[in-house]
């Protein structure tokens, strides 16, 4: 076992760098989780949304958010958890956590490379499409903004956008991930001061003008559920807006201290999911008309829309000029949103092509950049095609959008179920040792039910977007147990190298472990 390990580790030309500190690590996660940018491009998405009796989910936008919020918590702190319990992770995140966690309860390795590779290979339904996702947000609203200033921009240009803009933030990954940080610091401060104040006037809008019509005529009843099953439908879209956190778990090999993984993974979600977007969800409803959500749905930009409304009523009629600086704004923040996506999903590729189930070329190092350069150009033009499917329509982009949420909620839920596995025999809480994990775990499954529930009772466009998201889950999982079958067969499993385990004398080849560190 030792010379495999030693054999893998010699095979790497270069290691990634450790320069990533508490601030670089936090502000990267933060920079998937981007308010700014999913503001403008997802509330059309969730506005058009119908329940399967064909009835607008709309109403239930920021419960829904809510609950999605709650989920989120649930599974950051598993990963937190499991991050400060096996600090040599590494690149490798869940995929680590399930091998080590097996490993620690006795489990054979072929066990341990079941577990691990099911976590590695369903996690690709996540973290390969959701760039992809992006990369057709790009393109519907660089369209919108090229027609908005009177160019024709025909589904040929809508396609050439979605490549140029991919082999865009595919070089700027290339080049290394300090270029990423310092790239999306920037976006950061850029789009949450935007946000704040956009926010702010949308809410100064509402107050100042008690007599006009508004959607919601209670401002308190944007915060209170108005149907249960709305709720939940809303939840599915809504995780795609705050997944991110767990990115700082797969930057662990280029932390300066792999003790600030677990606490960038709680502070991103906090500062951009539990502030920012609650709180720019509430000033939006709060600012939209009466019937106004019907016309977010129908309108390629209502947060824009927003925008030009709020300009015109405070600066005097420039509400096209405002409307058109956000607009930059939230095109900038995407590129930070696709890049740091990108940067987690070729690193999480990384690791599980070091470890041979996947094809070794992935984990293939750029000796100038320290970055695994062949899985960068691979993603890059999967996540062109992505792109382009999902920019033709609104229907293709909620479906990808599903498809990414599909594995979000199969990878957040075999998350939780490790945590449970790597904490049931320790001495901790109960809370860490089964509620939490429990709960999240269960979560996980409910909006995986809700999306099953979609596919198969829903009608029309609904039906059609569920459908396309487990038939697309299915053909991953089909490949992926076909490919393992071929794999296992002629690749042994080496396992990570794992610092401070030693193999015992026990003749299925299991491992002594450190005592535990306790709890995050």
């Amino acid at each position: 076992m030792a010379s495999d390990t030693t054999s893998i580790q010699n095979q790497q030309p270069s290691k990634m760098k450790k320069t990533l500190s508490l601030a670089g690590l936090t502000i990267n996660a933060m920079a998937l989780i981007a308010p700014g940018a999913f503001l403008w491009i997802t509330i059309q998405v969730q506005a058009a949304q119908k329940d399967p009796a064909g009835f607008s989910t709309a109403s239930d936008i920021w419960f829904g958010l809510l609950v999605a919020l709650i989920l989120s918590f649930l599974t950051a702190a598993s990963y937190a958890w499991l991050s400060k319990r096996y600090p040599e992770s590494g690149a490798g995140s869940s995929y680590y956590f399930a091998q080590r966690a097996w490993l620690d309860r006795g489990s054979s390795n072929r066990s341990a490379r079941n577990a691990k590779f099911a976590v590695g290979w369903l996690s690709h339904l996540y973290y390969w499409v959701y760039p992809g996702v992006m990369v057709a947000f790009m393109a519907v609203l660089l369209s919108w903004v090229l027609q908005t200033l009177g160019f024709a921009v025909s589904p040929f240009a809508q396609i050439a956008i979605a490549f140029a803009f991919a082999t865009v933030t595919g070089y700027i990954a290339y080049r290394g991930i300090q270029g990423s940080t310092k790239t999306n610091l920037l976006l950061n401060i850029v789009q949450l001061t935007m946000l704040v104040g956009v926010t702010i006037m949308a809410l100064a809008y509402r107050f100042l003008n008690p007599n006009l019509s508004f959607e919601f005529s209670n401002i308190g009843s944007i915060v209170i559920p108005h149907n249960a099953s709305h709720v939940l439908f809303q939840a599915t879209i809504a995780i795609l807006v705050l997944v991110g956190f767990e990115t700082a778990t797969a930057l662990t090999a280029e932390a300066k201290n792999p003790k600030d993984v677990p606490r960038a993974v709680v502070l991103s979600l906090a500062i951009q999911g539990a502030f920012a977007y609650l709180f720019a969800y509430f000033g939006f409803l709060a600012w939209i008309s009466k019937d106004g959500l019907a016309a977010a749905a129908a309108s390629s930009a209502p947060y824009g829309d927003m925008v030009r409304n709020l300009g015109n009523v405070f600066f005097g009629g420039n509400g096209f000029i405002l409307m058109m600086i956000v607009a930059v704004v939230v095109l900038a923040a995407i590129l930070g949103t696709t890049l740091a996506c990108m940067n987690t999903g070729v690193r999480v590729t990384y690791a599980i092509s070091s470890d041979t189930e996947v094809p070794r070329q992935l984990s293939k190092m750029n000796p100038q950049y320290a970055t695994p350069g062949v899985g960068i150009w691979v993603m890059t033009l999967i996540s062109a095609i992505i792109g382009a499917f999902g920019a033709l329509s609104v229907i293709n982009l909620t479906a990808i959008c599903l498809l990414s949420n599909v594995g979000t909620f199969i990878l957040y839920g075999l998350t939780n179920f490790v945590a449970m596995l790597a904490f049931a025999k320790e001495r901790s809480s109960i809370l860490k040792r089964r509620i939490v994990p429990l709960l999240g775990l269960s979560a996980n499954v409910l909006m995986l039910g809700v999306v099953v529930w979609l596919g198969l009772l829903g009608g029309g466009d609904s039906a059609w977007e569920a459908l396309f998201a487990l038939a697309g889950t299915a053909i991953w999982l089909l490949l992926g147990l076909v490919y393992f079958r071929v794999n296992s067969r002629t690749q042994s499993s080496p396992l990570f190298p794992f610092p401070g385990l030693e193999p015992t004398n026990d003749k299925k080849t299991r491992y002594t472990t450190r005592k535990d560190q306790g709890g995050f």
